[in-house]
């Protein structure tokens, strides 16, 4: 039992750390192929910055695009971490304890990617100073600002409060090797850890604290998003209902995003051994029931604006139903709904692969469902008297943006990999250790009492 821990241990080690020691070819031809599509977007911000928003396909009416659900996108991914870290963790479901840190990976990454399209879409940055120093406190913006800061600062210490033993690993692994510059920063990176009984009580303590704090954080950041929209009279935004329907379809799109991060972790990162079959079927479970309850909450919100009929929300569902929203609509609700339900209701191997596709479906869904809620809503005019219909377009430079927003999101999971191990490695070995100890006392009990074991007691 003793060396199957250890062998454990060691193949947990070279599994893990791996990345942070060796890269390859193949790794630095993907990172460059990220940077290229982050550079062309940093170029066509740098056009949009020369010429204006002009250079978008917003206008008068349309002044929300591609930006702003982008952003609202990005926002209900991060909401992974609350869900998969936190709520699992205070229920101790012991499974979730290889995922954790690739939800709080997901989280970090997301927000810094949502955050960026909000100064993206104001144009000039320098109007975020404006809002910061001017703006009323009464204002739904306001309070976005504000959630999203505070959502990005506690998720930071909320991901790097349980990777301290990781560090300290890593310190006195280097210290073996002539790497200062490395040595140093995870020296400092460490704060001194020395693995004390008493600093791993405070350190379980502090992980508790955020684990309980940032659940209503994660729950606040989009609710205080959709009250953007549902604080604003305009047609399809107008319902009180709007808030849990972002709650519930961020964590839907949060969690699908996960099974895609487990797929390609799991195969370029050999963690076979370390995230089976098993975790993705437990996530599974948790998507489907996110799946019926976000159906829930888009079919009461639908329907009790449809009862009503108002005009401007007669010709809003006309355009999502039947009119050139159409197309949009329907590619939302088959690949968030009709595809993925089949896919995670159809119990068939080969399981990982059907899930990842599952994943990726349910993602296109909620960004086009995204799409669905800003565009649309703005393309029906405010004056009934005169129903004249804007259209919007993406530029190339949107499109460009968005494109950089994707690739930087992938570059800071890819890069993360070489600053601390993508799965939580102390707490790992604790957890088998304690099985460990665990197993080794159960046989000891037998052999005390060979006739209960004999009796099946």
């Amino acid at each position: 039992m003793r060396a199957a821990a250890e062998s454990y241990t060691r193949r947990l080690e070279r599994v893990s750390l791996a990345p942070l020691w060796n890269t390859s070819t193949r790794y630095r031809l993907f990172v460059f192929f990220l940077l290229a599509i982050v550079a062309w977007g940093v170029y066509a911000y740098v056009v949009q910055l020369r010429y204006g928003l002009a250079m978008t396909g917003m206008n008068d009416q349309v002044n929300w695009g591609f930006y702003i659900f982008n952003f609202v996108f990005w926002i209900g991914v991060s909401h992974v971490g609350a869900l998969i870290s936190a709520i699992l963790r205070l229920t101790n479901a012991g499974w979730r304890t290889p995922l954790t840190r690739l939800g709080e990976l997901i989280t970090i990454s997301a927000l810094l990617i949502g955050a960026a399209m909000i100064i993206v879409d104001m144009g000039r940055p320098d109007r975020l100073l404006n809002l910061l120093f001017y703006g009323r406190f009464q204002s739904p913006l306001i309070w976005d600002v504000i959630g999203v800061a505070t959502y990005l600062t506690g998720s930071l210490i909320y991901l790097y409060l349980p990777t301290i033993p990781d560090f300290a690993m890593i310190r006195d692994r280097l210290r073996r090797t002539t790497s200062t510059i490395k040595l140093k920063l995870y020296t400092f990176l460490a704060v001194g850890w020395r693995g004390t009984p008493e600093q791993k009580a405070r350190l379980d303590k502090g992980v508790k604290i955020m684990s309980v704090m940032i659940i209503p954080i994660a729950v606040s950041v989009h609710t205080v998003v959709a009250f953007v929209f549902a604080m604003t009279l305009r047609p399809g935004w107008d319902s009180t209902v709007l808030a849990p329907n972002f709650v519930i379809g961020a964590l839907f799109s949060g969690m699908s995003a996960l099974m895609v991060v487990m797929g390609a972790f799991r195969k370029f990162c050999h963690l076979e051994e370390y995230i089976t079959p098993k975790h993705f079927k437990n996530i599974s479970y948790l998507a489907i029931v996110l799946l019926f309850a976000y159906f829930y909450f888009v079919f009461v919100e639908y329907s009790t604006v449809m009862f009503k009929f108002r005009l401007e929300e007669k010709e809003l569902f006309t355009l999502l139903l039947v009119g050139q929203s159409a197309p949009w609509f329907w590619l939302f609700f088959t690949c968030a709904f009709v595809l993925p339900s089949v896919l995670l209701l159809w119990q068939r191997e080969p399981t990982i692969p059907r899930l990842v596709i599952a994943g990726i479906l349910v993602n296109i869904g909620m960004w086009v469902k995204r799409f669905v809620i800003v565009v649309p809503s703005m393309e029906v005019p405010l004056m009934p008297t005169d129903f004249h219909f804007a259209t919007y377009m993406p530029s190339w430079v949107e499109i460009s943006i968005v494109a950089a927003g994707l690739a930087g999101f992938i570059l800071l999971l890819t890069l993360s990999a070489k600053i601390m191990p993508v799965m939580p490695f102390v707490e790992m070995v604790e957890e088998a250790e304690e099985k460990h100890a665990e197993g080794k006392e159960e046989k000891h009990v037998q052999e005390q009492h060979p006739v209960r074991r004999r009796q099946g007691v």
